[in-house]
């Protein structure tokens, strides 16, 4: 593209995420062309409660595209979304919100989701659905609002999620796609349509829900005000898109079976994309949607970058902020396995394979001997190690694991390279640094406006860096540990379970960091 009357072959993909909206344009070689990010808060009012002002989120999806717009030459052939899942909104009948948006870490609605697994229609919901009866779920939020906030539910016209907000926004069209539906617990994922035995549960109808329509449905353009605010032509085509999850194996090139993507944030999960639709009989993994021949399987875990910004301010505060080469250094200095020390790392509670959100982290195997360098190490395996059990649900779910490949801001870490392929017993292939999921909603949006001809063009547009391969002996210490992690969860439930019932006779816990 050279000038403003070039044919335009460069897309944006749009991510939403939970702390910060990025952008980037990209042209159909995988090239990233420009990019900009905007940051809004995460609130806590009350212990469990994890939500965000939906207009906020608003706000940064305008300006990090309209600054993104202002840095290319010519013109964009269309936007295209990736989104944050598991978020849910209540709006009026002007679409004006009537809630926060909830977020995927909210966990008010523990008790309502665990009624719901301990029933055998519990683990056929999930099957059914491809979305664990967990608290991070709108199902559960559905059903938290109707017995807590009835009035407020009543007053709701539709519930949806905050892509469907922005996109409502946008474009003046109340859509959701197949990808973050399958996150919802409402969705037969066998019919990709609703489910009525969910809506059931949930207490709504279909007409409170938005349309479901395919990840490559492109809307026909932009509100005037919406082009305005971006500086695009009211006539760009703006594509749905989809998960962050799905979208983040596009971003790494991990488009075939076999091939897993591992991405570690603040957050971190394994996902290996699969043809059809299909949960594990013990329910361990999740499956959401990329398009109707590509789906993804796997798990998250709400514990990943997080731990290590935990034990910098609980175990060596007096590094300061942002002291994470530091940490890591210290956590170098301690042997593999930790001097048999395991850490449990479920500060924020935890997701799969276990999908519970009654864990709390544990320490086990203290001695006189450990110190601040055994801590921080036993915090950072705990991590790797919980993402092994997940990979291993996801081969229990009859998936054939022949490829990692992995991403994230923990990849920055030459120590935490080494440790995951270690922990996982396998090579770990680490790509250039593409922006995950905003390429993999590039590359999405590319396919739906007939730029590219699939997006299994990923696997040649992203180039890997780096295979890290495990080292022998520190890979038979963390086989032989590994199962004694696995252990722990089981064996700790009553305690977990005793805590939080004198939770309320206790003072207060400490507000999260």
């Amino acid at each position: 593209m050279t000038g403003p009357d070039a044919h335009p072959r460069v897309v944006i993909g749009v991510d939403i995420g939970t702390t910060s909206t990025k952008s980037v344009a990209y042209d159909t070689e995988g090239r990233q062309l420009a990019a900009h990010s905007a940051g809004y808060p995460l609130d806590e009012p009350h212990p469990g409660y994890a939500e965000q002002d939906p207009r906020l989120i608003l706000d940064a999806v305008l300006e990090t595209v309209r600054a993104v717009v202002a840095e290319l030459p010519g013109r964009v052939a269309g936007l295209s979304f990736s989104t944050a899942m598991h978020s849910l909104i209540g709006l009026d009948a002007d679409g004006k919100p009537l809630t926060a948006s909830v977020t995927w870490a909210d966990s008010r609605a523990s008790r309502q989701a665990e009624r719901m697994r301990a029933v055998p229609s519990g683990l056929a919901l999930h099957r059914r659905t491809g979305t664990p009866v967990h608290p991070m779920a709108p199902l559960p939020k559905l059903v938290w609002f109707a017995e807590q906030e009835p009035r407020l539910f009543e007053r709701v016209a539709h519930w949806v999620g905050i892509k469907d907000y922005v996109l409502l926004r946008l474009c003046e069209a109340l859509v959701t796609d197949h990808s973050v539906a399958s996150g919802t617990g409402l969705l037969n994922i066998h019919r990709l349509a609703w489910d009525a035995e969910a809506l059931g549960r949930a207490g709504i109808t279909e007409e409170r829900l938005p349309q479901l329509v395919p990840t490559t449905t492109v809307l026909p353009g932009l509100t005037p005000a919406a082009a305005e605010a971006t500086g695009l032509p009211a006539d760009t085509p703006v594509v749905v898109g989809a998960g962050d999850g799905p979208l983040a194996n596009l971003g790494l090139g991990a488009v075939h079976p076999g091939e897993v993507a591992c991405s570690i944030g603040t957050s971190g999960a394994m996902r290996v994309m699969v043809e059809r639709p299909a949960v594990d009989p013990l329910g361990g993994v999740f499956c959401y949607a990329l398009t109707e021949d590509r789906w993804v399987v796997g798990g998250a875990i709400n514990n990943g970058g997080i731990v290590l910004q935990w034990a910098g301010e609980a175990l060596a505060p007096e590094l300061g902020e942002h002291a994470e080469e530091e940490l890591l250094d210290l956590a170098a200095r301690a042997p593999v396995g930790s001097g048999g020390l395991i850490m449990l790392p479920y500060l924020l509670s935890e997701r799969a394979p276990h999908w519970s959100a009654l864990p709390r982290g544990a320490y086990v195997g203290l001695t006189h001997g450990h110190g601040r360098e055994h801590l921080v190490r036993a915090a950072l395996e705990g991590v790797c190690q919980q993402l092994a059990l997940v990979l291993s649900s996801v081969r229990a779910a009859g998936n054939e694991v022949r490829e990692v490949r992995a991403g994230g801001g923990f990849a920055r870490s030459h120590l935490w390279r080494q440790m995951l392929a270690d922990v996982l017993g396998m090579p770990v292939r680490f790509p250039v640094g593409h922006e995950g999921s905003s390429f993999g909603a590039a590359l999405l949006g590319m396919q739906a406006l007939g730029l590219i001809p699939s997006v299994d063009v990923a696997a040649d547009l992203v180039r890997i860096d780096e295979t890290v391969r495990p080292d022998p002996a520190a890979a038979a210490t963390y086989a032989a540990l590994l199962p004694l992690f696995s252990e722990l969860y089981d064996a700790l439930v009553p305690t977990f379970t005793s805590l939080r019932r004198l939770a309320p006779s206790l003072p207060p816990e400490p507000p999260p960091v």
